[in-house]
Parts: structure tokens; sequence; C-alpha cells
């Protein structure tokens, strides 16, 4: 008999409490795969305390979560994310006044491995690293369609590139998870449809489950293999987008008394 794959993250009862307000209620979370795992539910339901619990930003009240087997419940944020856990925000949190490269780099900052010394004076093994560094920054570049602005200044860029900076910027960790916070909040319908067709190429090009957080509801049911729905802290709901659209009580709470597909269709490559 085939064994089943362990999980590679594990939410298991995790709770999240500041004073006397209860954020997350014994919430179950798993990925198992690559894919889009999308969390979704009313403002103030929880979703990005997930991904804050998640990445070590919040240390749950109670309740484990397992990293490829680690128990990463109280381990700090920098432990994680150089454990493979990589992450975007909601409002961006770029160096404005740097290149697109420059910020790219940041984000590999965990990978490098030579001293101060090499470092001062770029020789060696800092000279042979960085080399190595800045090829796979140029892989990532020409993933996103960003080769013409590489050397742009990120502040003077449109918002929609630069959340593709923000996205190129974790995708430089090498992460084995990417969370995303509403990677697409204040785009239009085109650069929302540009990036919803990044996201499925991380899933299934690079084999990088994506653990999403996002609004535009046509976004969601069109690129996610399973949705987890909150509601003030409790999680009411998770299956597939199928599953989701016709569940009674993710229609009461969330999806208003008729499902609609307001947002931009995507067609998957």
């Amino acid at each position: 008999m085939r064994q089943v794959d362990k999980p590679k993250l594990s939410l298991e009862n995790i709770s999240l409490t500041f004073g006397g307000l209860c954020a997350l209620n014994t919430i179950s979370f798993h990925v198992q795969q690559p894919g889009v795992y999308s969390i979704i539910g009313p403002n103030g339901a929880g979703k990005t305390c997930i991904l804050n619990c998640i990445n070590g930003f919040y240390r749950p009240t109670s309740g484990s979560i397992f990293f490829k087997g680690r128990d990463i419940t109280q381990a700090p944020c920098h432990l994680i994310a150089r454990m493979g856990i990589a992450r975007t925000f909601q409002n961006l949190k770029l160096y404005a006044g740097m290149t697109v490269i420059d910020n790219i780099m940041a984000g590999r900052h965990m990978l490098i491995r030579y001293g101060v010394i090499p470092a001062l004076f770029y020789f060696g093994k800092a000279k042979k690293e960085e080399s190595a560094h800045k090829k796979q920054m140029e892989q990532i570049i020409e993933f996103l369609g960003i080769q013409p602005v590489k050397d742009r200044i990120v502040g003077t860029l449109p918002y929609g590139l630069r959340k593709r900076v923000e996205l190129g910027r974790a995708l430089a960790l090498e992460p084995d998870i990417l969370l995303l916070d509403e990677p697409m909040a204040g785009m239009d319908v085109e650069e929302k449809e540009q990036m919803a067709r990044y996201i499925l190429d991380i899933c299934k090009v690079k084999g990088i489950p994506v653990i999403l957080i996002e609004h535009d509801m046509g976004v969601v049911m069109s690129i996610s293999d399973r949705i987890t729905v909150l509601d003030f802290g409790h999680k009411i709901a998770d299956g597939t987008p199928n599953e989701i659209k016709t569940d009674p009580s993710v229609i009461s709470a969330y999806l208003g008394s008729k499902t609609e597909n307001n947002g931009p269709e995507v067609n998957e490559k």
C-alpha cells in the first residue's frame, strides 16, 4: 500500500488571542503539494493573522505549526524564512530608493555565505558567489517579465510593476512555500490577470505551493485548488472552489445570496 505523504505545512488547532479578542479559534490548515491554497473571508476574519502565525510574526496562543515535519510554532521570523517560507505583504515593503535588481538581491541575503572581508574587497569566494546569485536573479526577472525595468528605481515604477518586484524578492529566497497577502490589491483587471498567471506558473513550473489571501472572488475561484473560509476567526468551510461556491454557510457569511464571478477569468497555460 502506498504511504500517504505528510503535509509540507500543517497548522493544528491554532488559536490566537489579543487580550479579550479571539482572532483565530482552533484553526487547522494543511498544505500537501504544489497548488494554490486560498484563504478568504470578510475583513477582520483572521486571514492575515494566519500568515503572521506561519511566518513567526505572531506566536499562537495555543496549537502547533509544523513545516516539513519540524515544529516551528515558537521559531523566530528569520529562522522560518531561512527554512524556506517566504511572503509578500498587502502594503508594499520595498526599498523605494533602490533599483529593481537591488530589491530582488535583498531577498537572497539569507543565502549569502561569504564573509565580511571577501565582501569588502570583492574577491575569491565573494565574487564567484555573487555571480551565481546574479544569475538566479536574472532568471527571476525573466520569469516575471520585468527585464526592461530591472535597472529602474523601484519608487518610479507603476504600482502593478512594484507588486511584481515584491513577488520577485520573495522568490529570490528560493522558498518551499510562498505566502501572498492580497498580491492583486489595487490592480486593474489586466494587471490581475497577469499576476494570476504568474501565481499559477509558480505552482506548476516551479513546484512551489502558494497560500493566497485575496478578496477578488473571480480570481480566487479561477486559480485555487483549495479554499479555506474564515468568519470572525472561525473556519466555516474548506474545500474545492465548486464546493465552496455551493456551501450555505459560506454564501450566508461571505458570498451573499447569489455567487457571482465578477473578476477576470484566467486561462491556465
